[in-house]
């Protein structure tokens, strides 16, 4: 493992110790282990994805107030302090700043193809088993309703839209997760992302049927 790699996933486990679970070091681990994957079949700066994908969520701007920069920030701060050469750091603050799903819906404004393998492998824990518990985890974490008929997903969201939503969690999958199959950047991406999605699907079937009280 490269010095840099090893330090940096110790700093991370560290400091998200005390995360909300959906989003603590195994989700990290996770997602670290998802960019390897995808990477093995990419043309990709390792180090700069591994980087990217251990330090993405070290300071989530749903945590601190909608701040979007301190994640950058914070991962940039801590690179420098190990003695990462700037450009990369550069690189791993750019693709925290651009990889979410609330980035996509403004104006992104950087491309890679690091950022493209951290951002599937990202997206990949939001949907399937996981992302069923992972959703509903942040939703109590919000003290959210699981589910309102009264209340419709509200589809094509602006971003503003989206980072103020205190919608029921069961609309989420139909405001992002279910879409998340469609924006896969990579054919490895693509392929896992199949069966997560048919999961949820299924999943979903039954939650409807059980809330109405079919099954």
């Amino acid at each position: 493992m490269h010095p840099l790699i090893d330090q940096t996933a110790r700093f991370v486990k560290q400091s998200l110790k005390d995360a909300e679970t959906g989003h603590d070091w195994w989700h990290i681990l996770r997602v670290w282990n998802n960019a390897k994957l995808i990477g093995q079949s990419e043309p990709a700066n390792m180090l700069v994805v591994e980087l990217a994908a251990l330090l993405h969520d070290i300071a989530d701007s749903k945590f601190h107030n909608g701040d979007e920069e301190i994640g950058p920030d914070t991962a940039g701060r801590f690179l420098e302090s190990i003695n990462a050469d700037p450009a990369i750091i550069e690189h791993v603050r750019q693709i925290i700043r651009n990889m979410s799903f609330k980035a996509s819906l403004g104006q992104v404004t950087f491309q890679s193809p690091e950022l493209l393998i951290v951002q599937d492998a990202d997206r990949l824990d939001a949907i399937g088993a996981i992302g069923v518990a992972r959703a509903f985890t942040y939703g109590g974490y919000k003290n959210r309703e699981m589910h309102n008929p009264e209340i419709p997903p509200v589809l094509n969201m602006s971003k503003e839209e989206y980072k103020n939503s205190t919608a029921p969690t069961i609309n989420h999958f139909y405001e992002k997760l279910l879409l998340l199959k469609e924006k896969m950047n990579t054919a490895a991406g693509r392929q896992i992302a199949e069966e997560r999605h048919r999961f949820m699907l299924t999943y979903l079937e039954q939650f409807e049927a059980e809330w109405s009280g079919d099954r």
